[in-house]
């Protein structure tokens, strides 16, 4: 058998972090394409299927990249978890144009659905690729969904923390995505009202930005006109940076050290480390 052809190096760590987050996103936006524009489904679907986006995302990933499929991780990890500053702008953009290929599939699949179900492409299916506040319809302005989005991705990376660390109680038998993907359809089911749950800046901005370039003229603004896009890319980078903080604040910094483990291993190191998960 021909030996594996290995991609070097931060080119093979970017091809996987498009190519876990394109997974996130087909999943994600996929359904919530299906619940607004056949009414198949409900919020519960909603909130599995990002689950288990996340789930497969990481599994695609974690070993080459780490599976951060996220800024806010990314960030994060960055700041408290000796992930390198270089690699985060590049990270970043590969997060961004995964999600971003993912909802252009997304929107070219379900194009007949969306059309009928919405002629004008208007808000009524602008939340299919990105978040709203109040999900467009409850009485949530633009700064309670920023302070939303703040609580959910910190809690969404304190609990990451909590479930990827190796001198913590951290899931045997590679199944921390697993238990990464319950996080997230538990976010959706108690977090989701106020803005939609981005906790993701790559997830919010790669779609509105595919939904604006295919007949989406709104997409930026919300429901009010406000122009709305900066809230799920700011409040989660905020929230996340405070989340890792409180979980090494609260909890890290009283766990034993372990050995360092292989750059991208599931579950990931608590010390400084090339590539983690989070």
């Amino acid at each position: 058998m021909a030996a594996r052809l290995k991609i070097p190096g931060l080119l093979g760590e970017l091809a996987a972090e498009f190519a876990g987050t394109m997974i996130l996103i087909l999943f994600g936006v996929g359904v919530v394409a299906q619940v607004a524009g056949a009414g198949i489904g409900d919020h519960d679907s909603i909130a599995w299927a990002w689950g288990l986006g996340v789930t497969l995302g990481v599994y695609v990933a974690a070993r080459v990249s780490g599976a951060h499929l996220n800024p806010a991780v990314t960030i994060a990890l960055a700041v408290f978890k000796g992930f390198e500053w270089r690699k985060v702008a590049p990270y970043a953009l590969a997060q961004f144009l995964g999600a971003f290929v993912a909802a252009l599939l997304v929107r070219w699949n379900y194009t007949e659905v969306l059309h009928a179900a919405d002629p004008g492409l208007t808000i009524k299916t602008q939340g299919v690729f990105s978040t709203l506040p109040g999900n467009g319809t409850l009485p949530v302005g633009e700064w309670g969904a920023f302070r939303d989005q703040v609580i959910g991705t910190a809690i969404l990376l304190f609990l990451i923390l909590a479930i990827t660390d190796s001198a913590n109680t951290a899931p045997l038998a590679n199944l921390a995505p697993v238990v990464i993907g319950l996080l997230v359809v538990a976010i959706g089911m108690a977090w989701g009202t106020n803005a939609g749950y981005a906790i993701n800046p790559a997830r919010d901005f790669g779609p509105r930005l595919a939904s604006f370039l295919t007949g989406y003229g709104g997409a930026f603004r919300d429901q009010t006109g406000y122009l709305y896009f900066w809230i799920p890319i700011v409040a989660p980078i905020i929230g996340g940076v405070l989340g890792a903080g409180l979980y090494q604040a609260l909890i890290g910094r009283f766990l034993p050290s372990v050995a360092p483990q292989e750059p991208g291993e599931i579950p990931a190191p608590r010390d400084s480390v090339e590539a983690t998960r989070g």
